[in-house]
């Protein structure tokens, strides 16, 4: 009897060990997570792509123009977006302001703690020329890999 008590104890400590790694590993390194919309196409499907997401990079000020970053929306705090970086903070932007129904550009110097960021597909994205530049700190995680669907898997670059 003491023997078995011994080995559910062993694995009740086994199992409460795995479950702080994933909490660990959820909260501060890597997550999985879903990518989907038109505002990503062609990068990322329509339906949804499986993407992990590290939360290291945006902490250590390692995040870039061409990054793919997920940010903490702006207008509703509980949802998250997917998007390029295309400006980091003191960059100058040029962009279309209404890509759908006129050429009309305009140019915008990215403010102190802030990044620039739009879908791949301009005409279907609300992103920054929206909203405008978005603070470094709603940035959660650089999106780095695309693990679903399995034809796809692999790296994600920096090509728009």
């Amino acid at each position: 009897a003491r023997a078995s008590r011994l080995e559910a104890f062993e694995r009740t400590v086994l199992y409460g060990k795995f479950l702080c790694l994933l909490h660990v590993t959820d909260a501060y390194i890597c997550i999985p997570a879903l990518g989907y919309g038109p505002c990503m196409l062609l990068t990322l499907s329509l339906t949804g792509d499986l993407v992990l997401w590290e939360k290291i990079s945006p902490r250590l000020g390692k995040v870039n123009n061409g990054d793919i970053v997920s940010v903490r929306s702006p207008e509703n705090p509980k949802e998250s977006l997917t998007k390029r970086i295309l400006g980091m903070e003191g960059d100058n932007v040029t962009y279309l302001v209404d890509p759908q129904n006129s050429e009309e550009c305009r140019t915008i110097t990215v403010t102190k703690g802030h990044i620039w960021i739009q879908g791949d597909s301009i005409y279907n994205s609300q992103d920054s020329r929206q909203f405008g530049p978005v603070p470094y700190g709603l940035i959660q995680g650089k999106v780095f890999c695309r693990i679903w669907p399995i034809s796809g898997f692999g790296s994600l670059g920096k090509e728009v």
